[in-house]
C-alpha cells in the first residue's frame, strides 16, 4: 500500500500531518542524517582549522554547501549505501568521502570521522536537532500560548465568580486570577525548563580518546573537544562518558516537559468544566456539525483533543525519560531506536498546544449565567460575616453561621440580611456586613 495521510498508521503521519509535518525538519529520518552531516563536516573543517591537514577554500565552501543544500535526494544516495554497510553513520562518512572525491581532495578523505565512534555523532547530531526544535518550535509555541493566557487573564479581572472547592460552592473568586493560576504555573516551569543545558557526547569508542590520543598523543584532546562542541555546535559537553552521553539532561527536559502538560491537562478539564457549566458559549462556524444525532450540540473538542495528544506524549515522555538514562556498561543499542522517537510526543504537544489557542479563540464569556451563580449561592459570605464577627470578639460566630447555612438550601439575600438583623452589634457593623455580596466578597485583585 502506497504510503500518504490516508495510509498512514501513526496519525502524525496521517490525520494531523498537515499540522506538525514542519516538524520533519527535526526528527525525521532525513532530518537526522542532514544533522549528521553537519556534525561530520564541521568536525573535518574543525581539525583543519587545527591544522591537522590543510583545505583550498573552494572545498571548504562546497563542503558548507553540502551541509546547506542537503536534499532529499542526498538522503536517498545515503541510505542506498546503508544498504550495502548496514551501519547508518557509516553511510554518511562514505557520503561527505565521495564529496571530496569529487571535489578532488581524496586526499584528505580519512579525515572524516577521525578518531570518532557512531556515538559522536548521534549524541551530537540529535541533541542539536533537539535544542533547535525546542528555540524554533516548542519554546514559542509554549511562550505564544501562555501569553494568550495572560491577555485573557488581563480581559476578565475584573469579572467576579463563584469558586468550587470539592465541586462545592465556595468563597468568590475572579475569573481573570484563575486564569492567571496556569499563567504563573506555566511560567515557572519554562523557566526550570531553559535552565537544563542540552548536552552531548564526543569523546571516541568508550569515552575516552582513545583513538585520539595514540595517534597524537601531545595534543589536549578533551580541551579540543571541548572547543568544538561548545563553541562550534554549541551544546554542553559530557566530560565523563561511556560510549554513549548518559541522556541524563535530556531525561531531565522531558520532565520538564511530563510537567508543563500535565497543567495544561489540568487548565484543559477546568476550561472544559466551565463550558459545561455554562460559564462560556463557543462561537459556532457555518457546516460544522456537533453531533451526528443531536443538532443542538456544540462540544468542547478542541480541549478534549489537547488533553488527549497531552496524554499520549506523557505517556511516551514517562518511558523515554526511564529507558535512555539506562545503558549495560559501557553501551547497549537500545537508545538507539528509542531515541528515534522523541519527535513523537513533541508533535503530540504542539498538536495540542494549537488545539489550546483553538479551544480559547472560540469562547464567548456567558457573564449572566456566572452572575446568576453568584446570585443563588449567597451563603458563600458566610466566611466573611464570621470573620469580621470575630473581629468584634462576638461569640461563637463560626458555629452560629454553620446553623445557619450548613447543608441548607433557600439561602438568599434576604436571608442573610435577616441574620444580620438579628445579631447584637453595632449599627455600623450590621452596614458593613450588608455590603457584603457574592459578587463583591472577591478578596484581593493584585495588578497583573
Amino acid at each position: 500500500m502506497e504510503l500518504n495521510a490516508l495510509t498512514s498508521i501513526s496519525p502524525i503521519d496521517g490525520r494531523y500531518r498537515n499540522q506538525v509535518q514542519h516538524l520533519g525538519e527535526y526528527f525525521s529520518e532525513f532530518a537526522l542524517m542532514k544533522y549528521r552531516v553537519l556534525v561530520e563536516v564541521e568536525y573535518f573543517l574543525f581539525l583543519c582549522d587545527k591544522k591537522f591537514f590543510s583545505l583550498s577554500a573552494a572545498t571548504r565552501k562546497a563542503l558548507r554547501s553540502a551541509v546547506e543544500d542537503f536534499s532529499l535526494e542526498d538522503a536517498k544516495t545515503i541510505k542506498a549505501t546503508e544498504k550495502i554497510t548496514n551501519h547508518d553513520v557509516k553511510a554518511v562518512e562514505y557520503f561527505i568521502k565521495e564529496k571530496l572525491t569529487a571535489l578532488k581532495a581524496e586526499e584528505v578523505s580519512e579525515w572524516v570521522h577521525f578518531g570518532l565512534t557512531s556515538q559522536d555523532i548521534n549524541n551530537t547530531a540529535i541533541p542539536l536537532s533537539w535544542k533547535q526544535a525546542i528555540e524554533f518550535e516548542y519554546l514559542p509555541a509554549l511562550l505564544n500560548l501562555n501569553r494568550q493566557l495572560e491577555l485573557l487573564a488581563e480581559e476578565w479581572a475584573e469579572i467576579p465568580m463563584l469558586a468550587r472547592t470539592h465541586g462545592q460552592p465556595a468563597s468568590p473568586t475572579r475569573l481573570g486570577k484563575e486564569i492567571r493560576v496556569y499563567v504563573e504555573r506555566l511560567a515557572n516551569q519554562v523557566e526550570q525548563f531553559i535552565d537544563v543545558p542540552v548536552s552531548a557526547k564526543f569523546g571516541g569508542a568508550t569515552g575516552n580518546f582513545n583513538a585520539h590520543q595514540v595517534a597524537f598523543p601531545k595534543k589536549n584532546w578533551v580541551n579540543l573537544a571541548n572547543e568544538f562542541v561548545e563553541g562550534v555546535l554549541g551544546l554542553q559537553r559530557q566530560q565523563f562518558t561511556t560510549q554513549i552521553e548518559h541522556y541524563d539532561h535530556l531525561a531531565a527536559h522531558f520532565d520538564a516537559m511530563k510537567r508543563i502538560n500535565t497543567i495544561l491537562i489540568d487548565f484543559c478539564r477546568d476550561m472544559w468544566t466551565y463550558i459545561s457549566m455554562d460559564y462560556f458559549k463557543q462561537q459556532t462556524k457555518k457546516g460544522e456539525i456537533g453531533s451526528s444525532a443531536m443538532p443542538h450540540k456544540v462540544n468542547p473538542i478542541d480541549f478534549e483533543n489537547a488533553e488527549g495528544n497531552l496524554g499520549i506524549a506523557n505517556a511516551l515522555l514517562e518511558h523515554l525519560a526511564a529507558k535512555l538514562p539506562v545503558s549495560r556498561l559501557q553501551r547497549d543499542l537500545t537508545d538507539s531506536t528509542v531515541l528515534r522517537n522523541i519527535g513523537v510526543p513533541f508533535a503530540h504537544i504542539i498538536l495540542a498546544t494549537r488545539s489550546i489557542e483553538k479551544g480559547l479563540s472560540k469562547l464567548v464569556l456567558n457573564d449572566e449565567k456566572i452572575y446568576d451563580d453568584l446570585d443563588n449561592n449567597w451563603a458563600v459570605v458566610a466566611e466573611a460575616i464570621q470573620t469580621i464577627l470575630r473581629r468584634e470578639n462576638y461569640p461563637k460566630p463560626y458555629e452560629a453561621l454553620k446553623e445557619l447555612t450548613r447543608g441548607k438550601n433557600g439561602i438568599n439575600k434576604q436571608t442573610i440580611h435577616q441574620f444580620i438583623d438579628g445579631l447584637k452589634v453595632p449599627a455600623i457593623v450590621k452596614k458593613e456586613l450588608k455590603q457584603i455580596s457574592p459578587h463583591n466578597y472577591t478578596g484581593v485583585n493584585p495588578a497583573f
